[in-house]
């Protein structure tokens, strides 16, 4: 039998906080953010809410910072990614991140542009479409 492994997440939420564009020692963007994502439970009404961890580097990070505000609504792809260490008391730790290869948009431009997510975007860039017949799915 093969190896098989497959490490792949797609998700869709919201932005918990504003994303922050930081730089590691030799330069390379990377941010850290959550989003909120509901789970359903067949014997409840509401929605549970998960806080999932993600990491965004280089140009992801870059686009994710100029574009996504709190609140926003983002659909990613990436994978899993566990770490561990030791904090000051030598307790050993460990979390489990996503690391975000491909985000992409969910809302609609109006809701975009209300939320200041598009701030930087030129009309030029935007394509708009006349009705959902055009739309491949």
């Amino acid at each position: 039998m093969a190896n098989f492994n497959l490490n792949k997440v797609i998700l869709g939420g919201r932005l918990t906080a504003d994303p922050v564009l930081k730089k590691t020692s030799s330069g390379v963007a990377v941010t850290s953010f959550s989003i909120a994502v509901n789970r359903k439970y067949a014997s409840q009404e509401e929605p549970a809410t998960d806080f999932i961890n993600i990491v965004a580097w280089r140009k992801t990070a870059e686009f994710v910072c100029k574009y996504f505000r709190k609140g926003s609504s983002i659909c990613l792809e990436g994978s899993i990614q566990t770490r561990k260490w030791q904090n000051q008391n030598g307790e050993t730790r460990s979390a489990v991140d996503v690391v975000a290869s491909e985000v992409y948009f969910v809302d609609s431009k109006a809701e975009q542009s209300a939320q200041g997510s598009f701030a930087g975007i030129g009309e030029a860039n935007m394509e708009t479409l006349a009705d959902d017949e055009d739309l491949p799915f």
